[in-house]
């Protein structure tokens, strides 16, 4: 298998999925598919994140087009400015591969890079917005651009005196990892801004052989990488997934960020766990594995309000399954866990 599979005829003839057809026609005109290469292997962690199934036809009440609210706090198009020292700038739509989980799900794939006025308007507004500190580059994944794109767009930034750090959310290291060139890491390793690197993986399968090469040539040249997953039923929700995932990625100088509870978007339900669940498993990797490969596990409060640590500061449990949540801004929400 040498070519991204894009279609579930493509699934099929590699036999990376049984379900029926129809079925997955149904799921592939709601959204997108694409495994790449690196990521086709007979690994169930790696399958339940990229291959799709029926379950995702399943939509509840509480799941959200846009769950972290990302328009809600757009001044310009491809710009979210949700808090006040940094802006999120969506680059590009295109993904390498399109994750079964993900809360961009509704819009990612639908175009390419930012049209080049949108992108002129947003490079405006964090110009003309002094308070700002750093821009995070996402989508989409901003690596996916091409070399002559992503260095425009990381020239013009580095330009706006204001600004320190630029930030990269990224899947390309994993999923893609032939990407990760030494012309890329030293355009990277040129720049004013402090160049962060943000890897979202969920299981230490994903770290071959090539993830694990690519990831030491970013962070040979300099270039500090930490990492952020997101906390799947089926896939990382046990204290050895999660120990293996931490330490291996703190073994190839990748510091565990955060791990994300699963947002609410449409379908994803099967993926989501309990509160309870999560902070059982963040109790059970403390004292197992070093500090340093811990990282923070946080919930993105459903609707654009910020994301919080999942802790006896920020949660108060009502009742089974009902939580109140407090936002940065010192606000209240609910939150209901999945009825199981």
């Amino acid at each position: 298998m040498t070519h991204a599979l894009t279609t579930p005829d493509d699934l099929a003839a590699a036999g990376l999925s049984t379900e029926d057809p129809a079925l997955l026609a149904r799921v592939a005109q709601e959204f997108r598919i694409r495994i790449t290469p690196e990521m086709q292997m007979d690994d169930q962690a790696i399958a339940a994140q990229f291959v799709p199934t029926a379950a995702e036809l399943t939509t509840l009440p509480e799941e959200l087009a846009d769950p972290i609210g990302d328009q809600a706090h757009s001044p310009v198009k491809g710009l979210t400015h949700r808090y006040p020292d940094r802006v999120i700038l969506h680059i590009t739509k295109t993904c390498d591969v399109y994750c079964r989980f993900c809360f961009r799900r509704e819009t990612v794939g639908e175009t390419g890079p930012l049209p080049p006025a949108q992108l002129d308007a947003a490079l405006d507004y964090i110009a003309a917005t002094p308070t700002l500190r750093e821009v995070v580059l996402t989508g989409g994944d901003p690596l996916t651009l091409s070399p002559r794109r992503l260095r425009d767009v990381l020239t013009r930034l580095d330009a706006i005196s204001h600004l320190a750090m630029v930030r990269f959310h990224t899947r390309v290291p994993v999923v893609a990892p032939e990407r990760i060139t030494p012309e890329l890491t030293q355009l990277l390793a040129s720049l004013r801004l402090a160049p962060w690197l943000v890897l979202h993986t969920n299981h230490a399968a994903e770290l071959t052989p090539n993830a694990r090469a690519a990831l030491a040539r970013l962070v040979d040249a300099g270039i500090p990488v930490i990492s952020q997953s997101v906390l799947l039923r089926g896939v990382n929700d046990s204290t050895q997934a999660l120990a293996d995932l931490f330490t291996t990625l703190s073994a190839l100088r990748v510091k565990p960020y955060y791990l994300h509870h699963c947002d609410l978007a449409r379908g994803t339900s099967h993926f989501r766990t309990t509160i309870d669940e999560g902070r059982a498993l963040m109790r059970a990797l403390r004292g197992r594995i070093s500090g340093h490969c811990l990282p923070t596990y946080v919930l993105d409060i459903p609707g654009g309000f910020g994301k919080v640590p999942v802790s006896a500061e920020y949660f108060t449990q009502q009742s089974s399954g009902h939580w109140k949540v407090t936002d940065w801004q010192g606000r209240i929400h609910d939150y209901l866990d999945p009825k199981r």
